[in-house]
């Protein structure tokens, strides 16, 4: 058994990949082959990939989620990346792990175009994987929980006159999972850092309001998913809280995990631990929406 703080359950050119089942593709892909837009170099970090994990053949479901790892927007941590990716496989569904750039070499909107870019990605190659691309899901932890939820607010639905086929499709996820997320850029809530790597050290007070994506939450953000503590002195669980209050003024379904215990960075946690309970909270939820097996 576990015991939270808070639990609120709320009612209301494109390159070909071979996909493996049960196995990481061999190499990352780039998300854009012939180069991304705005890129600064050519180096690693100048281009933007996903890999992706599969679930054995025999428990594959129909469903992926883009995994944007955290780091503060200057870097991405590991053990939220291809641990994530594996644990999404372990309930039948596709894990495609994001690395998307990075301030301070880049700013907003270079990152949130790679995430959206990384679902048109996916959604266009539903069918060869096997996939509905009615479940496209995107996952983020700390500063990628900002950029998932940048995603699930500042989405569009494909340009229908761009040569690119991959261009054509929608950006919106089908569901969101938000992990002690970076949501808001308004002082006092928002963490430094990641303001500064994404916006800049001085952002124009129009863009801080942009990028706080407790404000961009409208009636068709999906579905979500959050988990925080009220432990957490590096993102302060207030960011969950805004976020889930503008789902409720929007009637967008959502369910929210906060726990008493837990400093940020966590991961999968530790099962033995009271936070260490929320990814099978989180696999029971989206069990609950068709996602996964």
């Amino acid at each position: 058994m576990y015991t939270s703080l808070l639990t609120i359950a709320a009612l209301a050119g494109v390159l070909s990949i071979s996909v493996i089942a049960g196995a990481q593709l061999q190499s990352p892909a780039p998300l854009w082959p012939d180069g991304a837009p705005g890129a600064l170099g050519k180096e690693a970090g100048d281009i933007p990939t996903i890999t992706v994990y599969t679930p054995p053949a025999d428990k594959a479901s129909d469903a992926a989620v883009v995994v944007c790892p955290g780091g503060g927007y200057g870097g991405l941590a590991d053990h939220e990346g291809k641990p994530i990716a594996e644990w999404l496989n372990s309930s039948g569904i596709t894990g495609v792990v994001l690395r998307y750039r990075l301030g301070p070499k880049y700013h907003h909107p270079i990152e949130m175009g790679d995430v959206a870019r990384a679902i048109r990605y996916v959604r266009s190659h539903a069918a060869e994987w096997k996939l509905d691309p009615r479940k496209i899901g995107v996952m983020g932890f700390s500063a990628g929980g900002h950029l998932a939820s940048t995603a699930a607010t500042h989405f569009d639905a494909g340009d229908p006159t761009a040569t690119d086929p991959i261009d054509k499709m929608s950006s919106r996820p089908d569901v969101a999972i938000l992990i002690y997320p970076v949501i808001t850029m308004t002082d006092p809530f928002t963490h430094g850092g990641s303001r500064s790597n994404l916006l800049g050290d001085n952002p124009a007070p129009e863009l801080i309001k942009l990028m706080s994506n407790e404000k961009q939450v409208t009636s068709k953000t999906p579905p979500t998913f959050l988990v925080h503590t009220y432990q957490d002195s590096a993102v302060p669980v207030e960011n969950s809280l805004m976020f889930v209050a503008a789902l409720r003024r929007n009637h967008v379904p959502f369910e929210l995990h906060v726990f008493e215990k837990g400093e940020h960075g966590y991961g999968l946690s530790n099962k033995s631990t009271p936070n260490g309970a929320w990814p099978d909270l989180c696999a029971a939820w989206l069990h609950g929406l068709k996602f996964g097996k």
